[in-house]
């Protein structure tokens, strides 16, 4: 009996040395490429570090104070709120796209192929094809033209008041996808006894998106409108490559690349990165907290 507990804890020994063994790369490469950088970037925060010195000053909220009341660095908060309205028009059409291809409709697996297929694309090819969609007598204007709107057509990407429109669209058109193959997924999941029971008690299918679809993707609904403010703060790839934040369409991440690598204020740009890091962190909590209470 005294052996068999030797060699029981022999063997556990054996099994979480094993586990340490296998365990110590995976935790040192995520310290050192994850961790560490976040740690540096708080400290970074509270310095005037311009990127390459060896040494620095330490500010204090200094930084932190400039974001939020320097109007410079702030107005990008307002330029998020473009992408966070077109959060609200892709997660319509997503959902409303999703609820007619739930339905048994001809072709509907080709019509879902397309709405997904922008999703599919890389960033930098999106904003390419946008730049050419956009530019004076490109695609936009050509096709105005040919409707007889010709004399609306504009500097889509050199009119300040309407470049973030312009630019929002262009997300709208990338992400639809993402969202309208989770709705799906979701309406896909209701049970087609539920439809069936309906149809009985004459219901059509306004109302069997009113009190079947709509209650069944509640949770679904929260989740995006959740991720759709982390979004809008961070939008980032295709206003980069169409504008590089030229013409008041700066977003906040542009605004942090630029500070830190093409301005040297690498110090505020850390402070920035901070903020974005305790929205996303904020929002998410506010996520958990609201689906626990439904709970």
């Amino acid at each position: 009996m005294k052996y068999l507990k030797i060699s029981n804890w022999g063997y556990s020994a054996q099994r979480i040395f094993i586990i340490c063994a296998f365990s110590i790369i995976p935790l040192a490469l995520l310290f050192t490429f994850a961790y560490l950088p976040v740690i540096n970037m708080f400290k970074y925060s509270f310095t005037d570090w311009n990127g390459y010195s060896k040494r620095f000053d330490y500010v204090g909220f200094e930084n932190y104070t400039r974001i939020f009341s320097d109007p410079e660095y702030f107005k990008v908060f307002i330029v998020s709120l473009y992408y966070f309205v077109a959060t609200f028009v892709q997660m319509g059409l997503a959902l409303y796209f999703a609820t007619i291809l739930s339905f048994k409709i001809r072709g509907k697996n080709f019509f879902k192929g397309i709405l997904f297929f922008p999703y599919l694309l890389n960033g930098v090819a999106i904003g390419f094809i946008f730049l050419f969609f956009f530019k004076p007598d490109g695609t936009l204007d050509t096709l105005m033209q040919a409707v007889g709107l010709g004399q609306y057509t504009q500097l889509w990407l050199g009119n300040p008041n309407i470049i973030n429109v312009s630019l929002a669209g262009a997300s709208v058109w990338r992400y639809m996808g993402f969202n309208f193959i989770i709705f799906l997924g979701a309406i896909s999941s209701i049970q087609k006894d539920v439809y069936e029971a309906s149809d009985i008690d004459g219901a059509n299918r306004w109302q069997q998106f009113l009190h079947i679809i709509l209650p069944s993707i509640t949770r679904i609904l929260q989740l995006n409108l959740i991720l759709a403010i982390s979004g809008a703060i961070s939008a980032f790839d295709i206003p980069y490559i169409m504008t590089d934040g030229s013409n008041g369409s700066e977003t906040f991440v542009i605004q942090t690349v630029h500070l830190a690598f093409k301005y040297g204020k690498l110090g505020l740009a850390s402070a920035m990165a901070v903020v974005l890091l305790f929205i996303v962190i904020l929002v998410t909590l506010v996520q958990r907290v609201t689906m626990k209470g439904e709970e």
